[in-house]
């Protein structure tokens, strides 16, 4: 059928702007307004606990021994000391952890993804892995004491600890893993496909590459979130003053098992390094999430 020119330009021309009535407009600023106080109401909580950390705990993060010394020799009265035993304790734990919990969890959003979609026993794998997520930290620590050391007769290490952060990180890094694999289009895996790559090299040359940054940054997040625990450090660790660099073996500081202790001293001293120790795990995990998000703009796939 023949359209004429008056028609055409009929079609062409834009319809008219309506006026915008004084309800929606009332509406729109009545929510925004609700949205901005809900906005601050949260914010004021943040800055009051950012505030209280800096007034506190600065002072003990600007000594001069505060990152080349341990509590050793301390007693529960006497000022200074460091974190370097807690910080070399609380970094030992989370990458032993990551090393275990990341080609795991990647593997696992694979299968997921690529290999078991519809099959029962990736709904089974689903499940289990939703079960982990909500996962109390006191019941993973509790969990690893029952078997690690209760059943097979290992003694309380700092390996103990990566063990039960693991069971908190895995999750987390399946999900995010997942997430971005599902994101890759099917577009691409397609075009690999009738070029003749095998599905084991797709994956490993398209598919992981493309979900590569936002891979990085669950990673680097999950292994923020476990360095904060503290319920199985308190179960499956002692504590320790001095410096141990072996995790198999011995009593083992950690940033967070350090704010416990400290606080249980209940002296002028102990508080003084308290904040220190949570500031300086603030300090740890803003760091963490920093590089994170330098990662993910790294890795990101350029499209120029």
């Amino acid at each position: 059928m023949r359209t004429d020119a008056a028609d055409v330009e009929e079609l062409a021309t834009p319809p008219a702007f309506q006026k915008i009535s004084f309800g929606r407009k009332l509406k729109n600023h009545l929510v925004t307004s609700v949205v901005t106080l809900a906005f601050l109401i949260a914010l004021v909580p943040l800055l009051w606990v950012v505030w209280t950390l800096l007034e506190r705990g600065l002072k003990p993060v600007l000594s001069s021994t505060w990152w080349t010394h341990s509590f050793n020799g301390l007693l529960p009265i006497e000022f200074g000391g460091g974190i370097y035993h807690a910080l070399v304790g609380t970094l030992m734990q989370g990458l032993i952890c990551a090393v275990f919990a990341v080609p795991l969890g990647i593997m696992i959003a694979i299968y997921l993804v690529e290999y078991g979609r519809g099959t029962r026993f990736a709904r089974v794998v689903t499940f289990m892995v939703d079960i982990l997520s909500g996962l109390p930290s006191i019941v993973a620590g509790l969990f690893i004491y029952a078997l690690w050391i209760t059943t097979l007769g290992f003694t309380r290490s700092g390996f103990a600890v990566t063990l039960a952060l693991l069971l908190l990180m895995l999750p987390m890094v399946v999900r995010t893993t997942e997430t971005m694999l599902l994101i890759v289009p099917d577009e691409l895996r397609e075009a690999s496909y009738a070029l003749g790559v095998p599905k084991w090299k797709t994956i490993l040359r398209i598919v992981l590459p493309t979900a590569l940054s936002g891979i990085v940054t669950g990673v680097m997040l999950g292994l923020a979130r476990v360095l904060g625990e503290t319920a199985p450090l308190l179960i499956l660790v002692g504590y320790s003053n001095s410096i141990n660099f072996n995790p198999f073996e011995g009593e083992m500081a950690s940033l967070p098992l350090t704010i416990y202790m400290e606080r249980s001293t209940a002296t002028p001293a102990g508080d003084y390094r308290m904040w220190g120790a949570a500031l300086t795990l603030v300090l740890v995990i803003m760091l963490i999430n920093l590089v994170a998000s330098l990662l993910s703009k790294v890795f990101a796939v350029k499209t120029k």
